[in-house]
C-alpha cells in the first residue's frame, strides 16, 4: 500500500561513472606512454541515494521495504575494500558523519542494470581537457507503461594518483592532466524536466567550491531535500521553493489524467516547419517505426515528450525509449512500432541496416525512411491541416521578441518569473492548438460509437471520408493509440477533447444530434459542395504544396469543407486565455536533516498551509481544495492520520475531481486504536470512515473497456440477439422499432431472422445511403427547398398528371423533377395532405395501378402510374402524412423523425426480401399510419393551443428514461466572456444519475450525460453561485459547477435518502440561506457560499418527502401530515390527513402554500382529488376538489396566480393501448376553486413541474413516455 503515500520530488539519486579499476589503469597507460589514447570506459553506479533521509516508524519502514529492493550501500562496500582500491569520487564520510553503513532502499522501479549506459550514451570519456557540464533527459518506462524520469549532468573531475585516502579527506595528491567523466542522475516519478535540471544546476555550484571529502556529504544533502518536496496537487496551484542560489517552480498536472508540462512545447516548432510536424504526427498516429536523431542528446527526449503532449488526448502505447545508447541500438530492430531516439553519428548506419524505419532528423528538420529520403505515407486530412497550419503562424514563439518593449531584469528571479509567465502561456496556446488539430481529424468518430453495445463502426465511419484521407484513417483506426482513444470516448469521458469538440460544434451539427434520423446530405450541403468544386482549383495554388490532392479531389463534402472555412476563424474556444495560477512558496529547508529538524520542517509547512487554507476561504473552492489535498499528504507524512483525514474530507465541499481515494484507504485501515475512538467524536470522520468502509465491502467491478467492431451476422437471430445487431449497425437505436422490423423480416414460424436476409437488408440500407450522397439536383430545385431539406427517396421515371419526371420526398414535401430540362413542380407538403389512395389507371387494354393524393387548397387531384412501386409509395406517403399530422398536433418533431425512419425500414425491407409478401412485411413498420385508426390522434384543443413543444431528453438511448426532476436555470450576465455561458439552461434528471442539458433557447441538447453517482435523482435547485445542488437517494448532494459542467463538490452530512432542496429567496445576493431535507426527518440549514451547515433539526415523521419556504418559514411535507415549522424548527401547525384517506396506503405527495390568499393545496399520490385548506382552520381541509380521469397527484408548482398539478391518469379497462394519453396536467384557479385547463400530452404520468420565468411550464413524465413539454402560461 505504500504506493498510495504522498507523492515526493525526488525517487532517487544516481552516481555513474568508472570504477577506481579502470582509472588506476588509465592512469598508469599515462604514466607508461606519456600520452592516452582516446579511452572510453565502462560506466559503473557509484552510489544510490533514495528515501528516507531520516529514521521512521517500524511500521511505516516496513511498507518502504516493500516498495523498494535493497542494494548494499557503496560506502560499505569501500570499507570492504584495501585503501588503494576504494573509488575516488567519495572520500567523505556520510551526511551522519558515521560514514553511511546503512544499506539503501533502491525504488523498484529503477533498472541500474541499463542506467549507466544511459547516464553516459556516447561512452565514458577520459580526456585530456576538462570539458563544460551537460545536461540530458531520460524518461524509463516498465512493462506496464509506468514511467519515471530522469535529469543527468555529466561533469569532469581530474582523475588522481591516490597515495593514502583517509575517511576525513586527509591526505596527499599527484594530480595528472586526465579528466574522467561522472553523471549525477535525478530519478523522479514527474517529469519536472527544467526543475530538476534547476535544481542539478544548484548542485553543481555547491560541488564546484567545495572540498573533495564534502562531496558526498554535499549531493546526500541535496537528495534529502529534493525528498522534501512534495508534487503539486492536479489543479492551478504551482509549488515554489529556494535551492541557493535558485527559486524553482514545480508546476501542477491539469488534471489527473494528464502529466504535468515542465518543458518548451515550442521546440518542435524552432525544429520542423509545420508541414514536417504534421508528417511527423501523421506518422506516430499511425504507429510507425520513428527514430529521433540528433547531436544533441538533449534535444532527443524534449522533442519526443512534445510530440507525446501534441498527440493528446491519444496515448502512445507502444515502446518508447527516446534516448539510446550506442550499444542499445539492436532495439532499433525490434518488429513492432515504437518510438526511439539516438545520436545523428548512427543516421547513415541505421538507414542502411534496418527497412522500414520512419527517420526524423532534429537538427534539419527532415522526415524520410530508412528506404527513401522522401516519406510516402498517407497525410493527415489536408482540412485539418491546413487549420494547423495558420495556427502555427499566430504562434509567438520568440521569447526575445515578447521581451524587447520591456525594461531589463536587473535580477534573475525577476527574469525567471518573467520566462516563466510567457512560457507558461505559450504552452498554453500550444497545447489548444494541437488539441484543436486532433478535435479535426477526430471529430466526427463520436456520430458512429454505440456507447450501449460499445460498437465503434469503422466502415461507415470511413464512408464518410473523402477518398484521398481514407488511406490515413484506415491504417490509424488499426493502432493501439486510436483504440485506447475509443475506449474513452465510450466511456464519455469529459477531458479537454470533448469540450472542445462540444464547445465548437455548429448550431447545424448541435441540432442534428438532437434528431435520430439516418445521413443524407441537405440542399445546403449540396449547394456548398457545388461551390467548393468551383473554387478548389483556385484554393489549391493559393496553398502551394500545402494541400496537394486539394485540387484533383472533386468531392470535398460539406462537412470538410465547413471544417476549413470554420476553424481557421478566431474561435473564443480556442484564444481562451489559461486559468491564473496561484504559487505557494515552500518554507526554506532545515540547515540539517535530523529528525527533530524535518519534523520541525513539516510543522511549519503544515503552519503555512493552515494560514493559506484560512485566507482563501472566500475566494476559489478549486483553490482551496488545493490547499487542504497538500495539507492532508503533509499530514500523513508526519502520521498526524485523524488531521490527514479531516483535510481529505474537506475535499467533498471543494473539489472532488482530486480525492485521493487508495490512500484515504489506507490511512483509515492504518488508524490506531485510540485514533479510531477519537475519530468516532467527530462527525465528519465518522461519516467518512464510514464511506470509506461501505465503499470498500462492495465487490470490485472491473470497467468495461472493451471495444467492438461491427460484424454482420452468421447464425440466425432471436429477437434479442436481433436488436442488438441493429443497434450495433447504427441502423435504428430504438427498441420498439426493432422489434417491428424484427416482425417484418421474420421470415417462417421458427420467430428467427436468417442472416443472410439480415445482410441483404443491411446491405440495401447502406447503399441506399452512399446513393443519397451523389445526388445532384439542379440549382433551380435547390432554390426551391429549405436548407435543411434532404432527399430520402426518388422514384423511377414515371408518368403523372403533372408530367413525367421523378417522384422526390423530402421530409416535408413530395415533388416532381419534371423529365428533359431538370425542374420543379411541388406535389404537396405532408401537412396540406387530405386523402392517399390506390387507383387504376388505363394503359392501353390493361389498366395500371396508380397512387393518387388529394390536397388541401388544390382541386385537382394529383396522379402517378408508379407500376410495381405503387404499394409501397402508398404506404411511404401515408406514414409521413401520419407522422406529420401527429408530429404537428402534438407539437413533437420527433414523431416525424420516427415516420421517416419507418419509410426507410419500409424502403430496405422491400428492396431486401424481393418477393410477393415483401409490401405486407413492409406494412408492418407504418406504425403511425395503424395508430391513427387504433387511437384518436386529435389532441384537445386546449392541449394544442396551449401546448408549445415536445423534447426528448433519452434521444441517444435505447429506451426512453423516466424524467424525474426539472430545473431551469436563467441566463447570467456575468464578467466571464466565455460562449455559452450566459445562456439559459434547463437541467433534466434521467433514471441512474443521468442529468440532461439544453440551451433554454433554442431546445438543443448542450450536454447528453453528466453523471451524478448512480442513484436516483430527487431534488434540483439552482444557486447563483454558480452551482446546481442536486439531491440523491444515496444521501448525498452532489454540486455541478455551471462552469466547467462538471460534478466536483459533495455535500455528505446527510444519513438518508436526500428528498428536498430549497432556497430562501428573500436573501441578499452572495448569502444565500439553502435548506436540504432527508426522508428521515433531518433538516440542514446550509451557507451557499461555504457549503458549511450553519443549523440542523429533525421533524419527527413516517417520511420526509420535500420541503418549502414562504415568507422565511419552512413547510414540510410528510407522509401524512403537512407540517409548519417555526424559527426554532419545532412544529407550529400540523394539516394531517383526512380520515378517509388513512384508511387506504395514500400520502402526501405535494402541496403549494398561498400566503396571501391563506390557502394550502395539497395532493396525495393515491387520491384523484386535491384538498383546499385555511391556514387558520388546519385541523380539516375547507374543500375537497375531484379531479376528473385522475387516479393522484405527483407534483404541484405555483404559476403567476395559477396552480399547476401533475397527476396519473385513470388506466382504462382491458389495458393500455400504445399511444393513450395517461398523464395529465391540469390549471387550477386560486380563487374559483375549479379547473381552468385539462392539459394531454403524456403517455405517461406526470414526475415533475418546471416553470421557466412564468411564461412556460414544463413537465416532465415517466419512462413510457420519457418526454418534456413545454406549455405556454396565460
Amino acid at each position: 500500500m505504500v504506493d498510495c503515500l504522498p507523492p515526493v520530488l525526488l525517487e532517487a539519486c544516481v552516481v555513474v561513472g568508472a570504477s577506481d579499476d579502470k582509472l588506476r589503469e588509465v592512469y598508469q597507460k599515462m604514466s607508461n606512454n606519456g600520452t592516452p589514447e582516446h579511452l572510453l570506459l565502462e560506466p559503473e553506479v557509484l552510489h544510490v541515494l533514495a528515501p528516507p533521509f531520516v529514521s521512521r516508524s517500524q511500521a511505516e519502514a516496513k511498507a518502504a521495504r516493500s516498495h523498494g529492493r535493497r542494494r548494499r550501500s557503496f560506502l560499505r562496500k569501500k570499507r570492504e575494500l584495501p585503501p588503494s582500491q576504494a573509488p575516488h569520487i567519495f572520500a567523505g564520510g556520510g551526511a551522519d558523519g558515521r560514514g553511511g553503513s546503512e544499506d539503501v532502499i533502491v525504488p523498484k522501479d529503477i533498472d541500474l542494470m541499463a542506467l549507466p549506459q544511459l547516464c553516459f550514451p556516447g561512452g565514458l570519456q577520459v580526456t585530456r581537457e576538462q570539458k563544460d557540464e551537460q545536461f540530458h533527459f531520460l524518461v524509463f518506462t516498465d512493462v506496464f507503461g509506468n514511467k519515471s524520469h530522469g535529469v543527468v549532468m555529466q561533469c569532469y573531475r581530474p582523475v588522481l594518483e591516490e597515495t593514502s585516502v583517509l575517511l576525513n579527506g586527509a591526505g596527499s595528491f599527484k594530480s595528472s592532466q586526465l579528466f574522467s567523466a561522472y553523471s549525477f542522475c535525478v530519478i523522479s516519478k514527474y517529469p519536472y524536466f527544467t526543475a530538476l535540471r534547476d535544481c542539478l544546476s544548484c548542485l553543481l555550484i555547491e560541488l564546484r567550491t567545495c572540498r573533495l571529502s564534502d562531496v558526498e556529504e554535499r549531493v546526500k544533502e541535496f537528495a534529502a531535500k529534493l525528498a522534501l518536496v512534495p508534487i503539486p496537487p492536479p489543479g492551478q496551484l504551482h509549488l515554489m521553493f529556494t535551492l541557493r542560489p535558485l527559486t524553482i517552480v514545480l508546476p501542477s498536472r491539469e488534471d489527473k489524467e494528464h502529466p504535468a508540462v515542465d518543458l518548451d512545447l515550442h521546440l518542435p516548432f524552432f525544429c520542423f516547419r509545420p508541414q514536417q510536424l504534421l508528417q511527423v504526427l501523421s506518422c506516430l498516429l499511425q504507429e510507425q517505426r520513428v527514430v529521433l536523431f540528433s547531436a544533441d542528446w538533449a534535444r532527443l527526449t524534449l522533442v519526443a515528450e512534445s510530440l507525446l503532449h501534441f498527440l493528446q488526448p491519444l496515448s502512445w502505447q507502444q515502446p518508447y525509449v527516446p534516448v539510446l545508447a550506442t550499444g542499445m541500438l539492436d532495439f532499433l530492430m525490434v518488429p513492432t512500432a515504437f518510438l526511439m531516439g539516438c545520436h545523428r553519428r548512427h543516421l547513415e548506419e541505421v538507414a542502411a541496416e534496418t527497412d522500414d524505419l520512419i527517420l526524423i532528423d532534429i537538427d534539419n528538420g527532415s522526415v524520410s525512411t530508412s528506404c527513401s529520403e522522401t516519406l510516402d505515407l498517407p497525410q493527415i486530412p489536408p482540412a485539418a491541416a491546413e487549420c494547423f497550419n495558420q495556427r502555427c503562424q499566430s504562434l509567438k514563439i520568440h521569447f526575445d521578441l515578447y521581451q524587447c518593449k520591456r525594461a531589463t531584469c536587473t535580477e534573475i528571479s525577476e527574469q525567471r518569473a518573467q520566462r516563466r509567465a510567457w512560457q507558461h502561456n505559450l504552452n498554453h496556446n500550444i497545447q489548444r492548438t494541437t488539441l484543436e488539430l486532433i478535435v479535426n481529424i477526430f471529430r466526427d468518430v463520436g456520430s458512429h460509437l454505440n456507447y450501449e453495445h460499445r460498437v465503434f463502426n469503422s466502415e461507415e465511419f470511413l464512408k464518410t471520408r473523402e477518398p484521398s484521407e481514407q488511406l490515413f484513417y484506415k491504417k490509424v483506426l488499426e493502432t493501439h493509440i486510436f483504440h485506447s482513444f475509443l475506449r474513452d470516448r465510450l466511456n464519455r469521458k469529459m477531458d479537454n477533447y470533448a469540450r472542445m469538440e462540444l464547445s465548437t460544434r455548429t448550431e447545424m451539427q448541435r441540432m442534428k444530434a438532437m434528431l435520430e434520423v439516418p445521413r443524407r446530405p441537405t440542399m445546403q450541403e449540396i449547394q456548398a459542395r457545388r461551390n467548393s468544386s468551383a473554387t478548389e482549383n483556385r484554393l489549391s495554388k493559393r496553398l502551394g504544396m500545402s494541400l496537394p490532392n486539394l485540387g484533383d479531389d472533386q468531392t470535398l463534402s460539406f462537412q470538410r469543407n465547413m471544417l476549413l472555412t470554420r476553424t481557421i476563424l478566431p474561435d473564443p474556444a480556442l484564444r481562451c486565455t489559461p486559468k491564473p495560477v496561484k504559487v505557494f512558496k515552500l518554507p526554506d529547508f532545515p540547515a540539517t536533516l535530523s529528525v527533530h529538524s524535518v519534523q520541525s520542517y513539516y510543522s511549519e509547512l503544515i503552519h503555512q498551509l493552515g494560514k493559506a487554507i484560512f485566507s482563501a476561504q472566500n475566494e476559489d473552492p478549486a483553490l482551496l481544495a488545493r490547499f487542504y489535498f497538500l495539507r492532508g499528504f503533509i499530514n500523513t507524512l508526519c502520521s498526524r492520520r485523524l488531521d490527514a483525514l479531516g483535510d481529505f474530507q474537506n475535499l467533498y465541499k471543494t473539489d472532488t475531481a482530486i480525492f485521493p481515494t487508495q490512500m484515504v484507504t489506507w490511512l483509515v485501515d492504518s488508524l490506531h486504536r485510540d485514533e479510531r475512538h477519537q475519530a468516532e467524536r467527530r462527525p465528519e470522520l465518522k461519516r467518512l470512515i464510514l464511506k470509506v468502509k461501505t465503499e470498500n465491502e462492495k465487490p470490485m467491478v472491473q470497467p468495461d473497456d472493451h471495444v467492438k467492431k461491427f460484424k454482420l451476422p452468421r447464425k440466425h437471430l432471436h429477437q434479442e440477439e436481433f436488436v442488438r445487431c441493429v443497434q450495433e449497425s447504427g441502423i435504428v437505436r430504438d427498441v420498439a422499432t426493432i422489434h417491428r422490423l424484427f416482425d417484418a423480416l421474420i421470415i417462417d414460424e421458427t420467430n428467427q431472422v436468417d442472416p443472410e436476409l439480415f445482410r441483404d437488408f443491411y446491405t440495401f440500407w447502406k447503399e441506399t445511403e452512399v446513393a443519397a450522397q451523389d445526388v445532384n439536383l439542379p440549382s433551380e430545385v435547390i432554390d426551391c427547398l429549405d436548407n435543411n431539406e434532404c432527399v430520402y427517396k426518388l422514384s423511377s421515371c414515371v408518368k403523372t398528371s403533372r408530367g413525367v419526371g421523378k417522384i422526390a420526398m423530402t421530409q416535408k414535401r413530395l415533388f416532381l423533377l419534371t423529365e428533359g430540362r431538370p425542374g420543379y413542380l411541388e406535389i404537396t407538403k405532408f401537412r396540406e395532405i387530405q386523402e392517399v389512395k390506390i387507383a387504376s389507371a388505363p394503359f392501353l387494354l390493361v389498366r395500371i395501378p396508380s397512387l393518387r393524393i388529394r390536397t388541401s387548397g388544390r382541386p385537382e387531384v394529383f396522379e402517378a402510374n408508379l407500376k410495381t412501386e405503387t404499394e409501397l409509395w402508398n404506404l411511404v406517403v401515408k406514414e409521413m402524412w401520419a407522422g406529420r399530422k401527429m408530429a404537428d398536433r402534438h407539437k413533437d418533431p420527433q414523431y416525424m423523425t420516427q415516420a421517416l425512419t419507418n419509410v426507410l425500414l419500409m424502403d430496405a425491407v422491400m428492396g431486401c426480401l424481393q418477393t410477393q409478401r415483401s409490401i405486407t412485411a413492409a406494412s408492418k413498420l407504418a406504425y403511425f399510419d395503424r395508430i391513427k385508426h387504433e387511437v384518436p390522434m386529435m389532441v384537445p384543443k386546449t392541449t394544442s393551443e396551449t401546448l408549445k413543444h415536445k423534447i426528448n431528453p433519452s434521444l441517444d438511448l435505447a429506451e426512453p428514461q423516466t424524467v424525474h426532476v426539472l430545473l431551469y436555470t436563467p441566463g447570467q450576465l456575468t464578467g466571464n466572456d466565455s460562449e455559452g455561458e450566459m445562456n439559459a439552461k434547463l437541467w433534466v434528471a434521467l433514471t441512474g444519475g443521468r442529468v440532461v442539458v439544453f440551451d433554454a433557447a433554442s431546445w438543443s441538447m448542450l450536454h447528453d450525460c453528466i453523471q451524478v453517482g448512480e442513484s436516483q435523482l430527487n431534488c434540483m435547485l439552482g444557486l447563483i453561485q454558480e452551482q446546481v445542488w442536486i439531491g440523491s437517494q444515496d444521501s448525498v448532494i452532489y454540486i455541478i459547477d455551471t462552469h466547467s459542467m462538471s460534478c466536483n463538490k459533495q455535500l455528505t452530512e446527510h444519513r438518508s435518502e436526500v428528498t428536498g432542496l430549497i432556497v430562501d429567496s428573500r436573501d441578499y445576493i452572495g448569502s444565500q440561506q439553502t435548506y436540504s431535507c432527508s426522508c428521515d426527518g433531518t433538516i440542514l440549514q446550509w451557507d451557499s457560499a461555504s457549503l458549511k451547515v450553519k443549523r440542523q433539526f429533525y421533524l419527527s415523521c413516517e417520511r420526509l418527502s420535500s420541503i418549502q419556504i414562504y415568507d422565511g418559514t419552512l413547510w414540510c411535507c410528510c407522509g401524512d401530515s403537512i407540517v409548519e415549522l417555526k424559527k426554532s424548527g419545532t412544529p407550529q401547525r400540523r394539516m394531517s390527513l383526512p380520515d378517509d384517506l388513512r384508511s387506504t396506503p395514500s400520502s402526501f405527495s405535494s402541496f403549494i402554500v398561498i400566503p396571501e390568499r391563506g390557502q394550502v393545496w395539497t395532493g396525495c399520490a393515491d387520491s384523484g382529488e386535491l384538498c383546499l385548506w385555511d391556514t387558520n382552520n388546519y385541523r380539516r381541509p375547507t374543500k375537497r376538489i375531484s379531479l376528473p380521469g385522475s387516479s393522484g397527484v405527483t407534483c404541484m408548482i405555483r404559476v403567476k396566480d395559477q396552480i399547476w398539478v401533475g397527476c396519473c391518469g385513470q388506466s382504462s379497462v382491458g389495458g393500455q393501448c400504445e399511444g393513450q394519453l395517461r398523464g395529465q396536467v391540469l390549471v387550477m384557479d386560486p380563487e374559483t376553486h375549479a379547473m381552468s385547463k385539462e392539459l394531454q400530452a403524456h403517455s405517461d404520468s406526470i414526475q415533475t413541474l418546471c416553470s421557466v420565468e412564468d411564461r412556460y411550464v414544463l413537465s416532465g413524465s415517466a419512462r413510457r413516455d420519457g418526454k418534456i413539454a413545454i406549455w405556454k402560461v396565460e
